[in-house]
Protein backbone atom coordinates (compact mmCIF):
# COMPACT_ATOMS: atom_id res chain seq x y z
CA UNK A 1 0.00 0.00 0.00
CA UNK A 2 2.63 2.21 0.93
CA UNK A 3 4.03 1.49 -2.10
CA UNK A 4 1.31 2.44 -4.60
CA UNK A 5 1.14 5.71 -2.54
CA UNK A 6 4.38 6.81 -3.32
CA UNK A 7 4.41 5.78 -7.19
CA UNK A 8 3.24 7.60 -10.36
CA UNK A 9 -0.44 6.66 -9.28
CA UNK A 10 -0.09 8.38 -5.28
CA UNK A 11 1.54 11.42 -7.14
CA UNK A 12 -0.55 12.32 -9.62
CA UNK A 13 -3.41 11.41 -6.51
CA UNK A 14 -1.34 14.28 -4.63
CA UNK A 15 -1.22 16.58 -7.49
CA UNK A 16 -4.83 16.58 -7.87
CA UNK A 17 -5.48 17.55 -4.63
CA UNK A 18 -3.22 20.51 -4.52
CA UNK A 19 -4.79 21.59 -7.93
CA UNK A 20 -8.62 21.71 -6.44
CA UNK A 21 -6.42 23.26 -3.30
CA UNK A 22 -4.95 25.82 -5.34
CA UNK A 23 -8.65 26.59 -7.40
CA UNK A 24 -10.04 27.00 -3.78
CA UNK A 25 -7.35 29.51 -2.91
CA UNK A 26 -8.09 31.12 -5.87
CA UNK A 27 -11.82 31.95 -5.04
CA UNK A 28 -10.68 32.85 -1.72
CA UNK A 29 -8.20 35.45 -2.85
CA UNK A 30 -11.23 36.64 -5.33
CA UNK A 31 -13.34 37.12 -2.28
CA UNK A 32 -10.86 38.82 -0.34
CA UNK A 33 -9.85 41.09 -3.09
CA UNK A 34 -13.74 41.83 -4.00
CA UNK A 35 -13.51 42.89 -0.11
CA UNK A 36 -10.59 45.22 -0.58
CA UNK A 37 -12.59 46.81 -3.27
CA UNK A 38 -15.26 47.76 -0.87
CA UNK A 39 -12.97 48.89 2.04
CA UNK A 40 -11.51 50.96 -1.39
CA UNK A 41 -14.92 52.75 -1.72
CA UNK A 42 -15.50 53.23 2.08
CA UNK A 43 -11.89 54.94 1.87
CA UNK A 44 -12.87 57.42 -1.08
CA UNK A 45 -15.92 58.30 0.88
CA UNK A 46 -13.86 59.08 3.65
CA UNK A 47 -10.72 60.82 1.96
CA UNK A 48 -8.59 58.01 4.05
CA UNK A 49 -4.92 56.83 2.31
CA UNK A 50 -4.79 53.32 0.67
CA UNK A 51 -2.12 52.30 2.13
CA UNK A 52 -1.93 52.10 5.90
CA UNK A 53 1.20 50.51 7.17
CA UNK A 54 -0.09 50.11 10.27
CA UNK A 55 -2.62 48.25 9.03
CA UNK A 56 -0.57 45.56 7.08
CA UNK A 57 2.00 45.02 9.92
CA UNK A 58 -0.84 44.09 12.27
CA UNK A 59 -2.57 41.14 9.73
CA UNK A 60 0.95 39.88 9.13
CA UNK A 61 1.64 39.68 13.14
CA UNK A 62 -1.59 38.01 13.32
CA UNK A 63 -1.31 35.47 10.91
CA UNK A 64 2.55 34.38 12.42
CA UNK A 65 1.23 34.36 15.45
CA UNK A 66 -1.45 31.81 14.39
CA UNK A 67 0.34 29.50 12.12
CA UNK A 68 0.65 25.77 12.60
CA UNK A 69 2.92 24.49 10.07
CA UNK A 70 4.51 23.43 8.07
CA UNK A 71 4.50 26.79 6.34
CA UNK A 72 7.64 28.59 8.42
CA UNK A 73 6.28 31.94 9.63
CA UNK A 74 8.98 33.50 7.90
CA UNK A 75 7.40 32.69 4.56
CA UNK A 76 4.01 34.67 5.76
CA UNK A 77 5.04 37.95 5.14
CA UNK A 78 6.32 37.80 1.02
CA UNK A 79 3.44 35.75 0.70
CA UNK A 80 0.55 37.91 2.72
CA UNK A 81 2.57 41.29 1.16
CA UNK A 82 2.46 39.86 -1.95
CA UNK A 83 -1.94 39.05 -1.82
CA UNK A 84 -2.25 42.69 -0.36
CA UNK A 85 -0.53 44.46 -2.42
CA UNK A 86 -2.62 42.94 -5.35
CA UNK A 87 -5.43 43.83 -3.68
CA UNK A 88 -4.30 47.71 -3.05
CA UNK A 89 -4.11 48.19 -6.68
CA UNK A 90 -8.04 47.50 -7.39
CA UNK A 91 -8.15 50.90 -5.42
CA UNK A 92 -5.05 52.35 -7.25
CA UNK A 93 -1.39 51.68 -7.93
CA UNK A 94 0.80 53.27 -5.57
CA UNK A 95 4.13 54.86 -7.64
CA UNK A 96 7.11 54.11 -5.58
CA UNK A 97 10.41 55.91 -5.89
CA UNK A 98 13.71 53.98 -5.04
CA UNK A 99 17.24 53.71 -5.87
CA UNK A 100 17.53 52.74 -9.89
CA UNK A 101 18.08 51.20 -11.58
CA UNK A 102 16.44 48.25 -11.89
CA UNK A 103 18.10 45.48 -10.06
CA UNK A 104 19.34 47.15 -7.21
CA UNK A 105 19.11 46.12 -3.26
CA UNK A 106 16.89 48.91 -3.09
CA UNK A 107 14.39 48.02 -5.66
CA UNK A 108 14.54 44.65 -4.10
CA UNK A 109 13.34 46.15 -0.90
CA UNK A 110 10.85 47.98 -2.35
CA UNK A 111 9.29 44.68 -4.05
CA UNK A 112 9.61 42.98 -0.54
CA UNK A 113 7.84 45.78 1.02
CA UNK A 114 4.83 46.46 -0.83
CA UNK A 115 4.79 44.10 -3.34
CA UNK A 116 4.84 43.64 -6.76
CA UNK A 117 1.88 45.63 -7.79
CA UNK A 118 3.18 48.77 -7.90
CA UNK A 119 4.27 51.50 -10.40
CA UNK A 120 7.96 51.49 -10.21
CA UNK A 121 9.78 54.75 -10.36
CA UNK A 122 13.48 53.96 -9.91
CA UNK A 123 15.39 57.31 -9.74
CA UNK A 124 19.24 58.40 -10.47
CA UNK A 125 20.12 59.28 -6.91
CA UNK A 126 18.94 59.67 -3.19
CA UNK A 127 18.18 63.28 -3.99
CA UNK A 128 16.04 62.47 -6.60
CA UNK A 129 13.99 60.07 -4.46
CA UNK A 130 13.33 62.40 -2.18
CA UNK A 131 12.24 65.22 -4.89
CA UNK A 132 9.62 63.65 -6.29
CA UNK A 133 8.00 62.29 -3.02
CA UNK A 134 8.54 65.96 -1.89
CA UNK A 135 7.06 67.24 -4.89
CA UNK A 136 3.97 64.85 -4.79
CA UNK A 137 4.84 63.02 -8.06
CA UNK A 138 5.19 59.56 -6.28
CA UNK A 139 3.12 58.09 -3.11
CA UNK A 140 6.21 56.57 -1.35
CA UNK A 141 10.11 56.47 -1.62
CA UNK A 142 11.96 54.11 -0.14
CA UNK A 143 15.83 55.08 0.81
CA UNK A 144 18.77 52.92 2.61
CA UNK A 145 19.62 54.33 5.66
CA UNK A 146 22.09 52.38 7.88
CA UNK A 147 24.23 49.15 7.21
CA UNK A 148 25.17 46.81 9.56
CA UNK A 149 28.65 46.87 8.13
CA UNK A 150 29.37 50.23 7.20
CA UNK A 151 27.08 52.24 9.47
CA UNK A 152 24.86 55.10 8.47
CA UNK A 153 23.85 56.83 5.14
CA UNK A 154 24.95 59.81 5.57
CA UNK A 155 23.22 62.22 2.28
CA UNK A 156 19.62 59.79 3.75
CA UNK A 157 20.09 61.73 7.26
CA UNK A 158 21.00 65.24 5.80
CA UNK A 159 17.80 64.55 3.18
CA UNK A 160 15.60 63.96 6.18
CA UNK A 161 16.82 66.91 8.01
CA UNK A 162 15.77 68.97 5.25
CA UNK A 163 12.64 67.59 3.69
CA UNK A 164 8.86 67.56 4.55
CA UNK A 165 8.59 63.99 3.99
CA UNK A 166 8.19 61.77 7.27
CA UNK A 167 8.93 58.34 7.67
CA UNK A 168 6.02 56.01 7.77
CA UNK A 169 7.43 52.60 7.43
CA UNK A 170 10.92 50.39 7.22
CA UNK A 171 12.07 47.03 5.47
CA UNK A 172 15.72 45.22 6.12
CA UNK A 173 17.38 43.42 3.56
CA UNK A 174 20.08 40.86 3.79
CA UNK A 175 22.83 41.87 1.36
CA UNK A 176 24.73 39.43 -1.01
CA UNK A 177 27.53 41.02 -2.92
CA UNK A 178 28.34 39.18 -5.71
CA UNK A 179 31.37 40.14 -8.58
CA UNK A 180 29.70 39.87 -12.06
CA UNK A 181 31.20 39.92 -15.42
CA UNK A 182 30.42 39.54 -18.86
CA UNK A 183 32.94 37.12 -19.24
CA UNK A 184 32.84 34.30 -16.87
CA UNK A 185 36.83 34.60 -15.06
CA UNK A 186 38.77 37.01 -12.77
CA UNK A 187 41.45 37.39 -15.01
CA UNK A 188 41.86 40.50 -16.77
CA UNK A 189 39.59 42.83 -14.74
CA UNK A 190 40.55 46.03 -14.91
CA UNK A 191 38.42 48.37 -12.56
CA UNK A 192 35.60 46.94 -10.25
CA UNK A 193 32.32 49.24 -10.07
CA UNK A 194 29.79 49.61 -7.33
CA UNK A 195 28.23 52.12 -4.85
CA UNK A 196 30.47 53.36 -2.13
CA UNK A 197 28.88 51.47 0.48
CA UNK A 198 29.29 48.57 -1.86
CA UNK A 199 33.10 48.63 -2.43
CA UNK A 200 33.43 49.22 1.38
CA UNK A 201 31.61 46.21 2.15
CA UNK A 202 33.97 44.11 0.06
CA UNK A 203 36.82 45.85 0.73
CA UNK A 204 38.62 42.94 2.37
CA UNK A 205 37.63 40.40 -0.18
CA UNK A 206 38.88 42.36 -3.12
CA UNK A 207 42.16 43.85 -1.13
CA UNK A 208 42.47 39.77 -1.34
CA UNK A 209 41.51 38.87 -4.45
CA UNK A 210 42.11 41.88 -6.98
CA UNK A 211 44.62 43.88 -5.49
CA UNK A 212 45.66 47.02 -7.10
CA UNK A 213 42.62 46.82 -8.92
CA UNK A 214 40.35 50.35 -9.61
CA UNK A 215 37.84 50.42 -7.62
CA UNK A 216 35.45 53.26 -9.10
CA UNK A 217 32.37 54.15 -7.48
CA UNK A 218 28.72 55.06 -9.19
CA UNK A 219 25.71 56.13 -7.67
CA UNK A 220 24.27 52.70 -7.63
CA UNK A 221 25.27 48.98 -7.87
CA UNK A 222 22.80 48.03 -10.41
CA UNK A 223 24.44 51.21 -12.76
CA UNK A 224 27.65 49.18 -11.80
CA UNK A 225 26.17 46.05 -13.70
CA UNK A 226 25.06 47.92 -16.52
CA UNK A 227 28.30 49.29 -17.22
CA UNK A 228 29.99 45.84 -16.71
CA UNK A 229 28.60 44.48 -19.29
CA UNK A 230 29.14 46.97 -21.94
CA UNK A 231 32.42 46.32 -21.25
CA UNK A 232 33.76 42.96 -20.29
CA UNK A 233 37.27 44.57 -18.80
CA UNK A 234 35.47 45.74 -15.82
CA UNK A 235 33.25 44.13 -13.28
CA UNK A 236 30.11 44.98 -11.09
CA UNK A 237 29.30 44.31 -7.57
CA UNK A 238 25.57 43.91 -6.94
CA UNK A 239 22.99 41.66 -6.29
CA UNK A 240 21.64 38.20 -8.01
CA UNK A 241 18.72 40.37 -9.16
CA UNK A 242 21.18 42.73 -11.02
CA UNK A 243 23.22 39.79 -12.52
CA UNK A 244 20.03 38.38 -14.09
CA UNK A 245 18.91 41.97 -15.56
CA UNK A 246 22.34 42.48 -17.34
CA UNK A 247 23.00 39.39 -18.33
CA UNK A 248 26.02 39.03 -16.45
CA UNK A 249 28.05 35.79 -14.97
CA UNK A 250 28.54 35.49 -11.08
CA UNK A 251 32.05 35.18 -11.17
CA UNK A 252 32.50 35.14 -7.19
CA UNK A 253 29.22 34.92 -4.98
CA UNK A 254 28.74 36.75 -1.44
CA UNK A 255 32.04 38.37 -1.80
CA UNK A 256 31.02 41.15 1.41
CA UNK A 257 33.12 41.03 4.54
CA UNK A 258 30.57 40.34 6.57
CA UNK A 259 28.18 37.43 6.33
CA UNK A 260 25.21 38.39 8.16
CA UNK A 261 25.11 41.83 6.14
CA UNK A 262 22.07 43.72 6.37
CA UNK A 263 20.59 47.09 5.14
CA UNK A 264 17.43 48.87 6.52
CA UNK A 265 15.67 50.96 4.45
CA UNK A 266 13.03 53.50 5.77
CA UNK A 267 9.82 53.88 3.80
CA UNK A 268 8.66 58.23 3.37
CA UNK A 269 5.53 60.36 2.33
CA UNK A 270 3.95 63.37 2.91
CA UNK A 271 2.45 63.67 6.11
CA UNK A 272 -0.79 65.56 4.20
CA UNK A 273 -1.39 62.55 2.07
CA UNK A 274 -0.21 59.78 4.49
CA UNK A 275 -0.67 60.94 8.35
CA UNK A 276 1.54 59.28 10.84
CA UNK A 277 0.70 55.41 11.33
CA UNK A 278 -1.22 54.27 14.75
CA UNK A 279 0.45 52.07 17.49
CA UNK A 280 0.89 48.57 16.91
CA UNK A 281 3.07 47.79 19.74
CA UNK A 282 6.01 47.05 18.03
CA UNK A 283 6.76 50.35 16.75
CA UNK A 284 9.98 52.95 16.21
CA UNK A 285 10.18 56.64 16.64
CA UNK A 286 12.94 58.88 14.55
CA UNK A 287 13.95 62.07 15.82
CA UNK A 288 16.60 64.72 14.65
CA UNK A 289 17.76 67.27 17.60
CA UNK A 290 20.22 69.60 18.75
CA UNK A 291 21.43 70.88 21.70
CA UNK A 292 22.95 74.46 22.46
CA UNK A 293 26.95 73.74 23.10
CA UNK A 294 27.44 74.06 26.22
CA UNK A 295 28.61 71.35 29.19
CA UNK A 296 26.09 68.62 30.00
CA UNK A 297 23.94 69.23 26.72
CA UNK A 298 24.09 65.68 25.20
CA UNK A 299 23.53 63.94 28.58
CA UNK A 300 20.62 66.40 28.99
CA UNK A 301 19.30 64.62 26.17
CA UNK A 302 19.42 61.29 27.42
CA UNK A 303 17.39 62.52 30.98
CA UNK A 304 14.16 62.33 29.80
CA UNK A 305 14.08 58.82 28.06
CA UNK A 306 15.80 57.30 31.12
CA UNK A 307 13.14 58.46 33.46
CA UNK A 308 10.31 57.98 31.71
CA UNK A 309 11.49 54.15 30.60
CA UNK A 310 11.98 54.76 27.23
CA UNK A 311 14.58 52.99 25.15
CA UNK A 312 17.23 54.30 22.81
CA UNK A 313 17.88 51.76 20.13
CA UNK A 314 20.58 54.45 17.88
CA UNK A 315 22.09 57.66 18.01
CA UNK A 316 24.06 59.02 15.34
CA UNK A 317 25.47 62.35 14.90
CA UNK A 318 25.97 65.01 11.95
CA UNK A 319 28.01 68.05 11.97
CA UNK A 320 25.27 71.05 11.68
CA UNK A 321 28.13 72.69 9.22
CA UNK A 322 27.36 76.04 11.00
CA UNK A 323 31.27 76.07 11.73
CA UNK A 324 30.51 76.25 15.20
CA UNK A 325 31.40 72.54 15.76
CA UNK A 326 27.47 71.78 16.28
CA UNK A 327 25.89 68.32 15.87
CA UNK A 328 22.34 67.14 14.93
CA UNK A 329 21.70 63.81 16.31
CA UNK A 330 19.37 61.19 15.04
CA UNK A 331 17.48 58.98 17.57
CA UNK A 332 15.32 56.06 17.38
CA UNK A 333 13.57 55.52 20.35
CA UNK A 334 11.41 51.95 21.07
CA UNK A 335 7.49 53.31 21.06
CA UNK A 336 4.96 55.04 19.75
CA UNK A 337 4.14 58.68 20.96
CA UNK A 338 0.21 56.91 21.69
CA UNK A 339 2.03 55.69 24.27
CA UNK A 340 2.07 57.84 27.67
CA UNK A 341 5.36 57.17 28.65
CA UNK A 342 7.25 57.46 24.99
CA UNK A 343 4.58 61.01 24.62
CA UNK A 344 5.94 62.61 27.72
CA UNK A 345 9.55 61.89 26.94
CA UNK A 346 9.58 63.37 23.60
CA UNK A 347 7.57 66.45 25.35
CA UNK A 348 10.53 66.84 27.74
CA UNK A 349 13.00 66.54 25.33
CA UNK A 350 11.41 69.07 23.30
CA UNK A 351 12.29 71.65 25.70
CA UNK A 352 15.64 70.85 26.49
CA UNK A 353 16.62 70.94 22.67
CA UNK A 354 17.70 73.44 20.15
CA UNK A 355 16.10 72.07 17.63
CA UNK A 356 13.20 69.22 17.76
CA UNK A 357 11.87 67.74 14.56
CA UNK A 358 10.24 64.53 14.83
CA UNK A 359 10.42 62.23 11.63
CA UNK A 360 8.43 59.99 11.96
CA UNK A 361 6.58 57.00 14.30
CA UNK A 362 6.36 53.80 12.34
CA UNK A 363 5.79 49.55 12.63
CA UNK A 364 9.25 47.91 12.78
CA UNK A 365 10.48 45.28 10.03
CA UNK A 366 7.23 42.69 10.09
CA UNK A 367 9.71 39.79 8.18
Amino acid sequence: MAEAASGPSGLLALRERIDALDRELLALLNRRAALAQEVGEIKKRDGSPVFRPEREAQVIDGLKAVNAGPLQSTSVAPIWREIMSACRALEAPLRVAYLGPAGTFSEEATLGYFGSSIVRVPCANLDEVFRRASAGAVDFGVVPIENSTEGVVARALDLLLNSPLVIVGETSLFVRHNLLRKVDTLEGVTAVLAHPQALAQCHEWLSLHLPGVERRPVSSNAEGARLASLDPALAGIAGARAGSAFGLHVVAPAIQDDPSNRTRFVIVALPASHPQPRATGHDCTSLVVSVPNEPGAVHDLLVPLKKHGVSMSRLESRPARSGQWEYYFYIDVVGHPEQPAVAAALEELRVVCAFFKLLGSYPVDAH
